[in-house]
C-alpha cells in the first residue's frame, strides 16, 4: 500500500478496529441484556442471539473493511448493523418523543451507519458517499442539540482540572457541534470541519473515557462509551479522509469517481 493511499485510509483502519474490539467485547463479556434498544425483544433466548449474531457481523465487518478489496462488503455489514441498532430506538421515540435522550441514542448508532456508507461510497459512486455526509451531518445536529438539553450533564464529563471551567467547555463543545454540522451540511468548510471534529471527538475519548476505563476498566458504560466515542470519531474522520481526497484528485484535474 502506497504513502497516497494510506493517507486517506487511516480512519477506515480505525473503524474497523473499533468494529473488531466491540464484535470481540460483546463475545467476551456477554453482555447480552445490557443493549436498552433491544427492548422490545424481550430477555429470552432471541435477545442473546442476536446480539451475538450483531457481535459477529461487527467483528467480520471489521476485518473485512481493514482490507481494500473487501472493504465494500465489511462497510455494508457495518452499515446493515448500525442501522439497524438505529432503528430499534424508533418504537421508544414514538413511546416518548419529548425525551431527547432517545433521539440522541438513535443518532449515535445513525452517526456509524452513516461512516461506513461513506466508505461504501468511496468506493462506489460518489452519491453514496455525499448521502453519508448528509447523514452523518444531521447526527452531529443531534449531537449538539443532546448537549445543550442535559447540559449540565454535559459539564460533569469535563475533567475539573481541565481550565477555565467545566460549563464552558460543555458550551463550547456544543458549539463547535453546531457549526461542524453546518458546515458538514452546507459543504462549506467541510474538510476542515471534518477534521476538527474528529480531534474534538478523540480528544473527549483521551480526557474523559480513558482517564475512566483506568479507573475502573470492569464497568460496561465505560467499555460501551468509549469504543462508541472512538467508533464515532472514526466516522468524522472517514469523512475528513474522503473529502481530502476528492480535494487531491481535483487539484491534480481528476474526475472524482
Amino acid at each position: 500500500m502506497s504513502l497516497a493511499r494510506l493517507k486517506y485510509d487511516l480512519g477506515r483502519h480505525v473503524f474497523g478496529v473499533a468494529a473488531i474490539v466491540f464484535g470481540a467485547m460483546t463475545w467476551l463479556f456477554h453482555d447480552v441484556d445490557t443493549w436498552p434498544q433491544l427492548q422490545m425483544f424481550g430477555n429470552g433466548p432471541v435477545r442473546a442471539a442476536i446480539v451475538y449474531l450483531a457481535a459477529t457481523i461487527a467483528f467480520a465487518g471489521g476485518i473485512a473493511i481493514d482490507w481494500r478489496r473487501t472493504a465494500r462488503i465489511g462497510a455494508a455489514m457495518i452499515g446493515a448493523l448500525f442501522l439497524f441498532s438505529a432503528l430499534c430506538w424508533v418504537p421508544r421515540i414514538f413511546q416518548a418523543p419529548l425525551i431527547y435522550d432517545r433521539w440522541g441514542n438513535f443518532f449515535e448508532p445513525f452517526s456509524i451507519f452513516a461512516g461506513a456508507l461513506i466508505v461504501y461510497g468511496s468506493l462506489t459512486t460518489p452519491r453514496v458517499a455525499r448521502i453519508g455526509q448528509t447523514c452523518l451531518g444531521v447526527s452531529v445536529v443531534s449531537f449538539a442539540l443532546e448537549q445543550a438539553f442535559y447540559l449540565s450533564a454535559t459539564a460533569g464529563f469535563v475533567p475539573k482540572w481541565f481550565p477555565p471551567g467545566q460549563m464552558f467547555w460543555a458550551v463550547a463543545t456544543t458549539i463547535a457541534f453546531l457549526l461542524a454540522a453546518a458546515a458538514i451540511l452546507s459543504g462549506q468548510f467541510a474538510l476542515l470541519a471534518a477534521r476538527l471534529l474528529t480531534v474534538m471527538l478523540l480528544l473527549f475519548g483521551l480526557l474523559v473515557w480513558v482517564p475512566a476505563l483506568l479507573a475502573d476498566a470492569h464497568s460496561l458504560n465505560n467499555r460501551s462509551e468509549s469504543l462508541e466515542t472512538l467508533w464515532i470519531a472514526a466516522a468524522a474522520w472517514i469523512l475528513a479522509d474522503y473529502l481530502g481526497a476528492v480535494n487531491d484528485r481535483r487539484g491534480r484535474g481528476v474526475t472524482a469517481v
